[in-house]
């Protein structure tokens, strides 16, 4: 289909990818509580820029680059796993009534989850490795090809932010009343950053 080898396996191999907990699914979640529903789906769409710009990196051959200087793909994961831990550290050592580490203006939420996604390896191994198996060399068809892998991650990670947020924001709704909770669930999610940013900087 369009040149995609097993479009159904495509598919279900972006749903998987998007449901593994980790930091872009903790910037949905954060986002969402400080935010609602408008700072979820700016995050969301955050989190589609930088997919995309992944993407047509991968297309561009930068995959080729990583794999010919190494270096270049540890500087990213040092790079991301400092920004994590920063993010964390700060949610960590917030005062109560301080001011959210991610900021309550969608642009804000847009502009953190897009500079998570595109500095979180688990992303990059993505686009820069596996992305490729699904393309299929025989019937490739160009640019038409990664037009239609582009929308259809696009599309999923549309549904499956919408999806996320709307749960988030359901049940920040409840807790809202105790701010203790939500004291607590802030540095449960800076300790989470700040252990997603330690183990992106110790995998090889």
């Amino acid at each position: 289909m369009f040149g995609i080898a097993d479009y159904g396996a495509f598919v279900a191999a972006i749903l998987i990818f998007l449901a593994i907990p980790g930091p872009g699914n903790l910037a949905l979640i954060t986002s969402t509580g400080k935010g609602g529903i408008a700072g979820g789906l700016a995050a969301t769409f955050g989190i589609i820029a930088g997919d995309q710009v992944l993407m047509w990196a991968a297309v561009a051959g930068v995959a080729a680059l990583l794999v010919a200087y190494p270096a270049a793909f540890h500087a990213v994961q040092w790079l991301g796993a400092a920004y994590l831990a920063w993010l964390g550290l700060r949610m960590l050592l917030a005062k109560p009534g301080a001011k959210p580490v991610l900021n309550i203006q969608p642009r804000h939420y847009f502009r953190q989850a897009a500079l998570i996604t595109l500095l979180n390896p688990k992303a990059i191994v993505f686009y820069m490795a596996f992305f490729p198996l699904f393309v299929d060399p025989a019937r490739h068809q160009g640019m038409l090809t990664f037009g239609v892998m582009a929308a259809t991650i696009a599309a999923l990670t549309f549904a499956y932010g919408l999806v996320a947020v709307l749960l988030t924001h359901f049940l920040a709704e409840r807790m809202r009343a105790n701010p203790l909770i939500g004291r607590i669930l802030e540095k449960v999610a800076g300790l989470f950053l700040i252990g997603f940013g330690v183990k992106l900087a110790v995998s090889r």
